[in-house]
C-alpha cells in the first residue's frame, strides 16, 4: 500500500469493508488467537514534560510512587500463577531506576520463564545492551507522531532525531521492537497518520500501538478535543494491511472512548490485550488521561469475562509467549 491508499482507508465514508479484510488478515497470518500481556506500570515519576500526558513532570497534582523491585518481582510472580506468559514493564523515563536496578529487576524476573517487554523510555544504546544481556526480549518506545515540527510541539524537552536513534539502536541489538503513535493530536493531519503508518513498515517493527488522543485536564492540551475512535480503528486497520504479521493491541484508550472498543479492535486487525495488573491502590495513579480503563483489580472473574469476550469473536487466549511473526522470521 502507498500513502494515498492509506489515506483512503483513512478518509473514505465507510471503512467496514477495510474492518472486514484486516480481520481476515490478522486471522490468516496471526490465527484465531489473541495474546495477553500483563501490564505492570511500575513508577509515574517522568523527566519528559510530553503535553498530551498526565504523568509529565510538570503536573504537580498527580500523586506520585515508584514500586520496590520486590513489589515489581511480586507482580510479575502473580502474573505468571494466573497464566500469563508475558509481561509489560512500564514507567514514566525515572532515572531513580538507573541500569543496575533495571537489570536486577529483569533478572529475577526471568528466573521466572516469562517474556519481558520494556517501556522505560528513551535510554543509551550500552542501557539497552544491558537490558537485553539482563534477559529483556521486547522493547515498546512509541514515536507518537513522524511530523517533527508536531513532535517538537509536543515534546518540549525532548529531541526527535534521538527518538529515532533509539529505535534504531534497539533493532540493531535484537529487540523485538514495538512502537506505536495517538491519532487524533492537536494538529495533526490524515497525511502525517498515514506517513507515520508508512514510517513503522521502513524501520521494520515488530509490533504497532494505536490508540486515539484523549485530553487530559491536568496538561496544557486539556482544551482539545479527543481524538476520535473511529480514525483510531481506521489506523488499527490500515496498519494491518500494510503489515500483515505485525502484533497489533488493541489499546485501553479504545476502551476508554467507546464500550465494548477493545473487542471491536480485536475484530478489526489487533491481535493483543494488555490487562493491568499494577497493584490495586496506586494503579489510579498511572493517570496518563482521564477515565483510564481497567483501573480494577484483575481477579479470576474479570479474566474469564475477557476469556469470554474473546470467544465471543471467535477467538481463544494463545498459551505462548506470542512472539511476533514478523520476528521470527
Amino acid at each position: 500500500m502507498n500513502k494515498d491508499e492509506i489515506a483512503e482507508i483513512l478518509t473514505c465514508e465507510s471503512a467496514d469493508i477495510y474492518y472486514k479484510k484486516a480481520d481476515a488478515i490478522r486471522r490468516e497470518y496471526c490465527g484465531n488467537i489473541v495474546h495477553l500481556r500483563a501490564l505492570i506500570e511500575f513508577s509515574n515519576f517522568c523527566k519528559k514534560q510530553c503535553l498530551y500526558c498526565g504523568i509529565n513532570a510538570k503536573n504537580k497534582n498527580v500523586k506520585r510512587y515508584r514500586l520496590s523491585e520486590q513489589d515489581i518481582v511480586k507482580s510479575a510472580k502473580y502474573a505468571q500463577k494466573i497464566g500469563f506468559k508475558t509481561i509489560v514493564l512500564q514507567s514514566g523515563e525515572d532515572d531513580y531506576f538507573d541500569v543496575k536496578k533495571m537489570c536486577t529487576i529483569i533478572e529475577k524476573i526471568k528466573e521466572l520463564n516469562l517474556v519481558i517487554t520494556l517501556s522505560i523510555g528513551e535510554k543509551t544504546k550500552d542501557e539497552y545492551r544491558a537490558y537485553k544481556d539482563s534477559g529483556a526480549d521486547r522493547y515498546l518506545l512509541r514515536i507518537e507522531t513522524t511530523d517533527e515540527n508536531l513532535y517538537k510541539k509536543l515534546h518540549p524537552n525532548s529531541d526527535f532525531k534521538n527518538r529515532l536513534k533509539c529505535l534504531y539502536n534497539l533493532k540493531e541489538l535484537g529487540f523485538e521492537l514495538g512502537s506505536g503513535i495517538m491519532v487524533g493530536l492537536p494538529q495533526q493531519s490524515i497525511e502525517s497518520i498515514a506517513d507515520d503508518i508508512l514510517f513503522f513498515k521502513k524501520i521494520d517493527v515488530d509490533m504497532v500501538g494505536l490508540g486515539p488522543f484523549i485530553s487530559n485536564s491536568e496538561t496544557e492540551l486539556k482544551n482539545f478535543p479527543n481524538g476520535s475512535y473511529e480514525l483510531a480503528l481506521r489506523s488499527i486497520a490500515a496498519t494491518r494491511l500494510l503489515m500483515p504479521d505485525i502484533n497489533v493491541p488493541a489499546t485501553t484508550a479504545m476502551e476508554t472512548l467507546l464500550k465494548e472498543g477493545r473487542k471491536i479492535a480485536l475484530q478489526s486487525g489487533a491481535n493483543v490485550v494488555m490487562p493491568n495488573i499494577t497493584p490495586q491502590n496506586i494503579r489510579g495513579n498511572y493517570s496518563l488521561y482521564p477515565n483510564k480503563q481497567s483501573v480494577n483489580a484483575l481477579d479470576d472473574d474479570s479474566l474469564n469475562l475477557l476469556r469470554e469476550e474473546i470467544a465471543s469473536i471467535g477467538d481463544s487466549i494463545s498459551d505462548d509467549f506470542g512472539t511476533s511473526l514478523h520476528f521470527k522470521k
